[in-house]
């Protein structure tokens, strides 16, 4: 029997190799248990057929934040946010313009929409401390936060940032006053000219910093990794496999908080030598991109396209707009929020919302004429098969469970599986004798996936 195979080349670019009796005998098996796996590469996928990746934009929604105070203006930016129990903070450099003196400032929100600047009574500015300004000298201009959820890490170091030129470091006991870690820089072997991003990995148990430097000439991304955040490891170039090398403004990488074994990275893509709008002073525009990983260090650029393009708005077609913040927030329980910068050094530079599906930044698609998949031996631990999808009206999926060597199973054949139609972040797939998948469990099995008009996002087995 014919089958094929996919290899799937940086770019996006898919070659389809013939493979004659059977489909992979030998491939591993993949150990997923219950945990979430997303189509943002081809990890889980042996031979795919009539369907492509799809990158999926984030919808532009409200203005969430004007830097109009006395302190904030035209070249406010570097804006990180994160969950912190039932809030949502937000941090970000304010700065009149670039002759004016840098602070980091702060504001918070209980819903990711609506934020609120709180007068914090911390830092005097022009006399008078009723601000939200929550640090201010060496660091400020890419002063990066995070919570630390390392269960050893001490109270007094919950959250953490790091800034400055070379690399300080600084702690919190509330993520609003900040002191310095220790007297000597935390990093030193950067250019660290941009928002640098640091993490703890709860997965592989480590911090993890991604950092600016210049790779012959262009701006791009080097990471580090320490299980202490005092000692680090000798920083090394990302691999983006064959892809052309590009200006990388800033990384915004972070683990996807539902899969944190996957990175995501949103880089601020950046043109120099480019100008839109002529008398503007400044040559330069940006978009941003969207970049997975599985290790942190070799990344899958599958869309050389931009995933937030400046749009129709000649003010964001001038230099350094479109840099997506660092962090992820779920905003209700089918949406996420990620937040970007518009109209740099303009008068009304602002911070815009945007909006996905949970789990939607790539899909599997199928177009109307249908396509379908088969992957790779799977090893879960779960009874129900969890599918986030979405079709037409006139489309669908079925799925069908095999053997390792790809034979279909009696009972949970494509005929026998319940045709899928509508859209759900966790429907229950099912076959004609239900949904329970547990005899199934611990040994590898394949699920080819059949498809109409449709997208898939992500699938997961739970109990």
């Amino acid at each position: 029997m014919r089958r094929e195979r996919i290899r799937i080349f940086s770019g996006g670019l898919i070659a389809v190799l013939l493979v004659w009796e059977g489909i992979g005998r030998d491939s591993p098996s993949l150990f997923i248990g219950s945990r979430l796996e997303l189509f943002v590469d081809a990890f889980l996928i042996e031979k795919m057929e009539g369907v492509t990746f799809k990158l999926h934009p984030p919808k532009p929604a409200e203005i969430v934040l004007r830097f109009d105070k006395p302190w904030e203006g035209r070249t406010s930016g570097y804006v990180t946010v994160f969950q912190d129990g039932e809030i949502f903070r937000m941090y970000y450099r304010a700065q009149r313009d670039e002759h004016a003196p840098e602070f980091t400032a702060y504001a918070e929100s209980q819903d990711g929409i609506n934020w609120q600047k709180p007068s914090l009574g911390i830092f005097e500015f022009n006399g008078s401390r009723e601000n939200n300004i929550v640090w201010g000298g060496e660091g400020t201009h890419n002063f990066a936060p995070f919570r630390d959820n390392n269960p050893a890490v001490p109270d007094s170091e919950r959250y953490k940032a790091v800034g400055g030129r070379p690399l300080w470091a600084f702690v919190s006991t509330d993520g609003i006053r900040w002191k310095r870690l220790r007297d000597e820089p935390l990093l030193t072997k950067g250019a660290f000219d941009s928002l640098n991003t640091i993490f703890w990995d709860s997965e592989r148990k480590q911090y993890v910093a991604y950092i600016r430097d210049f790779k012959n000439g262009v701006r791009s991304i080097r990471r580090t990794t320490s299980v202490n955040f005092v000692d680090w490891s000798e920083p090394e170039w990302l691999d983006f496999g064959d892809t052309p090398l590009e200006h990388f403004y800033t990384n915004a990488v972070i683990p996807y908080f539902r899969a944190p074994h996957i990175y995501l990275a949103f880089p601020k893509r950046f043109f120099p030598e480019r100008k839109v709008v002529k008398d503007w002073p400044y040559s330069g525009i940006s978009d941003a991109v969207f970049m997975a990983s599985r290790d942190g260090r070799y990344w899958t650029r599958m869309f050389m396209e931009a995933f937030l393009r400046p749009g129709s708005d000649p003010a964001n077609w001038t230099e350094r707009n479109m840099q997506i913040a660092w962090g992820i927030l779920q905003t209700s329980r089918e949406e996420l929020s990620i937040y970007w910068i518009e109209h740099y050094r303009h008068p009304d530079i602002r911070v815009r919302r945007g909006v996905l599906r949970l789990d939607g930044f790539v899909s599997l698609n199928a177009p109307y004429r249908g396509g379908e998949f088969v992957t790779k031996p799977l090893v879960f631990h779960g009874r129900r098969l969890i599918i986030n999808f979405s079709t037409s009206a006139a489309g669908s999926i079925r799925v069908e469970i095999q053997d390792q060597e790809g034979r279909p199973i009696p009972g949970f054949t494509l005929a026998d599986s319940q045709e899928i139609y509508g859209d759900s972040i966790a429907h229950v797939v099912s076959w004609r004798s239900g949904f329970d998948v547990g005899r199934f469990q611990g040994s590898p099995i394949r699920l080819r996936f059949v498809m109409k008009d449709a997208d898939l996002y992500s699938i997961s087995f739970q109990p």
